[in-house]
């Protein structure tokens, strides 16, 4: 019993961890929005346009991920809270949280890639804009 507690308790600690960070994921997708609109209202290049426009997809693509990742750390944390103590600790939630785990692991990776590019991008913009 007392394994399974500290079990649980690590269990519950990486969902609040996941959940912290995929809420300052999607609200910094929301900054790197507002970059994007003033790199457009600054732009006359059609190309810049249309790298622009990709990120913006991206970011919508990127935050749908993140509701669905939020989705589904809310319903482990319910599986836990409603937890059956009588249950063997290697069955059901063991296997259940492999996934979600290497889900957020993959999830993460592209979050810092897309980063990355955008990043990139907002560098190659203002290298291209004169100065004035």
């Amino acid at each position: 019993m007392q394994t399974k507690l500290v079990y649980l308790s690590d269990l519950k600690f990486s969902i609040e961890t996941w959940k912290r960070e995929l809420r300052f994921h999607f609200h910094e997708m929301d900054t790197f929005q507002d970059k994007l609109e003033e790199v457009a209202r600054r732009s006359q290049d059609p190309e810049t346009m249309i790298k622009l426009e990709v990120f913006q997809n991206r970011i919508m693509l990127e935050k749908d991920a993140i509701s669905k990742l939020k989705h589904r750390c809310r319903n482990k944390m319910v599986n836990i809270l409603n937890v059956d103590f009588n249950e063997n600790i290697d069955g059901r939630l063991q296997n259940e949280q492999r996934p979600l785990k290497e889900d957020m692991r993959t999830y993460i990776k592209l979050h810092y890639d897309l980063k990355e590019e955008m990043m990139d991008f907002f560098l190659e913009v203002l290298q291209e804009e004169p100065v004035v």
